[in-house]
């Protein structure tokens, strides 16, 4: 459900780029008003944008998000303070914890939004260390941090 989720955030997020980027260059006048002549194919090609927008949208949440496993020894108590406060310098907080698990959240509501509101970083503790589930670029710096 989750990626389903994901995919059609990422689906509106397109159609809005690309339908500002659209506005601004039909105020510029530096293209044409009418769709029909703005595109080659006319309005028929609106479809064919949206088909092409949803075939990324589909596939983007299968590299966007990712699960990494970083090897720390130690029980989830004595390795909780140090993830807590690296992530805080990270820019993060501590937005839910249950047994074995922490759950952040990005504390600026523009980096949340740049995000698709799709910023959770969870960690999970498991044998050796921590699973780290969240936007592959964000775990791919928070393990480095982590390892130190």
């Amino acid at each position: 459900m989750r990626y389903l989720i994901r995919s059609v955030k990422y689906f509106l997020y397109l159609f809005i780029i690309l339908s500002l980027m659209i506005a601004v260059l039909m105020a510029l006048n530096l293209v044409e008003s009418d769709l029909d002549k703005l595109f080659v194919n006319g309005r028929d090609s609106l479809w064919q944008i949206a088909l092409l927008m949803a075939v990324f949208a589909a596939i983007y949440p299968r590299f966007g998000y990712t699960t990494r496993f970083v090897p720390m020894a130690g029980s989830f108590e004595e390795l909780r303070p140090a993830a807590v406060e690296m992530m805080k310098a990270s820019g993060y907080i501590l937005e839910k914890e249950a047994e074995g698990s922490l759950s952040f959240r990005r504390r600026s509501p523009l980096s949340r939004a740049m995000k698709m509101f799709e910023d959770r970083i969870s960690f999970t503790h498991a044998l050796g260390g921590w699973n780290i589930e969240g936007h592959s670029r964000d775990v791919m710096v928070i393990a480095s941090k982590l390892r130190g």
